[in-house]
């Protein structure tokens, strides 16, 4: 898991492109087939608790819109976001990356092929993501993601 940053997002449009989808929730993914060939890699950059969109951009152009401001120049505090300018934190808290459709890959294994952004992760390990996803719907989505996640590694800062 990594936390926000233009660093973070710069590194995943130059090493993984544009998301395959970007949600009403806020939420972007991307999936990849890992070094080793082993397992499909799902990336999601979560939306911070009680997530907004911006007024005048749609969740399809949100990516692209963000993107675009980043490489402009603008200040990761302040981005021109349609109608606003918001922060960058006040979109997402950080991306996480697991093997998709239920795939099992060890921690290290993981860790190995979640490189290829060339930065380094925060934490790494196994969570439930049934639980956190239950527990974050529950919420009405206003629970940080990234939060549970952390703390269900204990590495919550």
């Amino acid at each position: 898991m990594w936390p926000i940053s233009a660093a973070l997002v710069l590194a995943l449009d130059d090493h993984l492109g544009p998301p395959l989808d970007g949600y009403v929730n806020g939420t972007q993914t991307w999936l990849t087939d890992d070094a080793l060939d082993t397992a499909t890699l799902e990336w999601q950059l979560h939306p911070v608790g009680g997530y907004t969109r911006p007024r005048g951009v749609s969740h399809h152009d949100l990516w692209d819109v963000v993107i675009s401001a980043v490489r402009s120049g603008a200040s990761p505090d302040a981005l021109p976001l349609g109608a606003e300018h918001r922060s960058l934190s006040s979109l997402w808290e950080g991306l996480e990356c697991f093997p998709a459709y239920g795939a099992e890959l060890e921690p290290a294994g993981l860790a190995a092929a979640a490189r290829r952004l060339g930065l380094a992760a925060q934490a790494a390990g196994l969570v439930d993501h049934d639980r956190i996803g239950d527990a974050w719907t529950r919420s009405n989505r206003a629970r940080s993601l990234m939060g549970m996640l952390l703390e269900e590694l204990d590495q919550r800062p």
